[in-house]
């Protein structure tokens, strides 16, 4: 049995990452994480990976309105997953894996006790971070969501970005295979 192809259309590279190069310095704003602490990326040593999602649902909860007229929108939980599924080999490289939404610190607390999740998420509920770098976003029942992207980091730098990220489900293991 193959495995599944990713049920969704990918997005259009909307060159709405364009400016997200390689060099640029990430901003020094301290994030909530779902372990309790505060970071900011551009304090953080060594190479990191930061995998940028939209909003992960919850059992019982509707998506929000027009949430299947954005392609690109579903894959949150699985692209976390296989972030977890293949830590260790991300480890094993030094590389340290960060989650990072809009979403309520509680919200991300929730989904990864829920998932299982060992590696923190970071809360930019007020788009500080998000409004800094200029991140891509879309807009479902009139709320602004960021759009997936994936930052590799080094010392506070970018090394690269990945955009638009399809399929999420396969992401982790997409970048460990170009690593």
């Amino acid at each position: 049995m193959g495995v599944e192809a990713w049920p969704y259309p990918a997005p259009p590279d909307d060159g709405g990452a364009a400016h997200i190069v390689a060099g640029n310095t990430l901003p020094d704003i301290e994030l909530p994480t779902t372990v309790g602490d505060r970071l900011s990326l551009a304090r953080i040593s060594g190479l990191s990976i930061v995998f940028i999602y939209p909003w992960t649902g919850r059992p019982g909860v509707a998506n929000p309105p027009g949430w299947d007229g954005y392609s690109g929108a579903h894959g949150s939980t699985p692209e976390a997953q296989g972030f977890e599924t293949h830590l260790h080999s991300f480890r094993a490289r030094g590389i340290q894996i960060l989650g990072l939404s809009t979403q309520s610190r509680e919200w991300q607390r929730e989904f990864a006790s829920r998932m299982g999740l060992t590696y923190p998420l970071l809360s930019d509920a007020s788009f500080e971070v998000a409004d800094a770098l200029q991140l891509p976003r879309f807009q479902a029942g009139g709320v602004a969501y960021l759009k997936r992207l994936t930052l590799m980091c080094r010392d506070g730098r970018i090394v690269r970005s990945f955009y638009p990220v399809h399929p999420p489900d396969r992401h982790a293991a997409d970048l460990l295979a170009m690593l």
